[in-house]
């Protein structure tokens, strides 16, 4: 595991804001329908990042509208540049790591993007639906973020192998930090956390952690890994 390269980093860096959004409803041809935003052309010929976005329970259903309601898209539609092919699914019975893989073939099969760099993020339901995913499927995240949700104890060395931010909320209700600590200790129990961090973030409730997606931090955290082998 190395991190990318210092230019990829500088395009990262300001996540400058652009007016110009690149958003299409892809229907039909994975086994979600989804939301794909394309960068700019001269980083979408030069073999872009692909990020995943895992919406929670209140955005599920069949209008891929109500996936703007928080998260990617909406930072993505309020301006943020993000430069990687970006994808939002929706589902309407919890996530199944198996269907959100047909979603990331579409993306490979269509776009020429690098497959050692690959992002997964999601909250809630979406923080399971991440841990579920990257734990079934490590060999093709190169980082991943779950925000307030939990995962199978099961996945804990898949998950050790990848770099994985953990975050939960100390006054969470709606999903107790429980949940997250139960799959850390898994993890740790493989090779001591060592790809690993985890914040556990002191009087937040379930919502509070939403602010993430507000911020370049979590963005600049997950482009800095690939899964290139030097």
């Amino acid at each position: 595991m190395k991190k990318s390269s210092i230019l990829f980093l500088i395009l990262c860096a300001g996540f400058v804001f652009s007016t110009k959004a690149q958003l299409k409803q892809i229907h039909n041809q994975a086994d979600y329908a989804f939301w794909l935003n394309l960068p700019s052309d001269s980083i979408l010929e030069s073999k872009p990042p692909v990020l995943i976005f895992l919406h929670g329970k209140s955005l599920s259903g069949t209008d891929l509208n109500r996936v703007k309601r928080y998260g990617v898209i909406s930072e993505i539609e309020k301006g943020r540049n993000i430069p990687a092919v970006v994808v939002a699914p929706q589902t309407s019975n919890g996530w199944n790591p198996d269907k959100v893989l047909s979603v990331l073939s579409y993306v490979k099969k269509n776009y020429d993007v690098d497959t050692n760099r690959v992002y997964v993020v999601g909250m809630s339901m979406g923080g399971y639906g991440t841990l579920n995913f990257a734990g079934k499927y490590p060999e093709h995240v190169a980082a991943a973020v779950a925000l307030c949700g939990g995962g199978n104890v099961k996945d804990g060395c898949n998950l050790a192998s990848i770099p994985l931010w953990i975050q939960h909320g100390t006054l969470d209700r709606a999903v107790p930090i429980t949940e997250s600590e139960k799959i850390v200790a898994a993890i740790k129990n493989c090779n001591g956390g060592q790809n690993l961090t985890y914040t556990a973030v002191q009087g937040a409730d379930h919502g509070a952690l939403e602010k993430m997606f507000r911020t370049d931090e979590m963005y600049q955290w997950l482009f800095q890994y690939s899964k290139e082998v030097q």
